[in-house]
């Protein structure tokens, strides 16, 4: 049986649609973002590895943190998914409409979250990666400064060489930052999520 307060029905049948809809939102919108930086940082990455191959593993943590963010849609979308109430027998349901709206807003939260948060890690990483191989090979190709060379391939290191290193950890340093703080967007939603994912009524009770 459904509960009816001052003439609303608290709990149709159509309320589990707004859980579902809030659970695919949040996973959809995650991955979305989780693509979309992991697609810029990559191809920052790629650009970069022609300049200065061997900075390509220190700098793939902008497409590492991009991967997390479909993770942390993954976590509400099943915990939202966990917390709809299957019909009964009759076709009632205990699932309301205030858990329905809570779950559609923290499926959003967490999803908006996570896509905003995926285009700032693109963005900067795509850039940033850029800018660091261009730093430490002092705007030169591989090719031409012997890198990746060995034996008498390879050109002397000299101090300039040291200085473009000292010089791009420094911006390497400045980048990790903005991704750590670009990252936190989306754990910033997966807080808020996790606590609208909490708040519940129950018809009948």
């Amino acid at each position: 049986m459904t509960s009816v307060v001052a003439g609303h029905d608290t709990c149709p049948d159509y309320a589990p649609a707004f859980g579902y809809m809030g659970a695919g939102a949040c996973m959809i919108l995650a991955n979305f973002g989780s693509a979309w930086g992991t697609w810029k940082a990559g191809l920052g990455v790629t650009k970069m590895g022609i300049d200065y191959p061997s900075g390509v593993i220190k700098n793939i943590v902008p497409i590492v943190m991009a991967g997390v963010l479909g993770i942390y849609g993954l976590i509400v979308a099943v915990i939202l998914t966990q917390s709809i109430v299957t019909p009964t027998a009759d076709g009632s349901t205990q699932y309301s409409l205030y858990n329905g709206y809570c779950h559609l807003a923290a499926g959003l939260c967490c999803g908006v979250s996570c896509l905003a948060a995926g285009g700032t890690i693109g963005v900067i990483g795509e850039v940033g990666v850029i800018s660091f191989g261009m730093k430490a090979s002092g705007g030169k190709r591989a090719w031409s400064t012997g890198e990746g060379a060995g034996g008498d391939d390879a050109g002397p290191a000299g101090a300039t060489d040291r200085m473009n290193a000292e010089d791009a950890n420094k911006l390497y340093v400045g980048l990790l930052i903005m991704l750590i703080f670009s990252e936190a967007l989306a754990l910033y939603g997966l807080i808020v999520a996790l606590i609208l994912s909490q708040k519940t009524y129950q018809c009948g009770e």
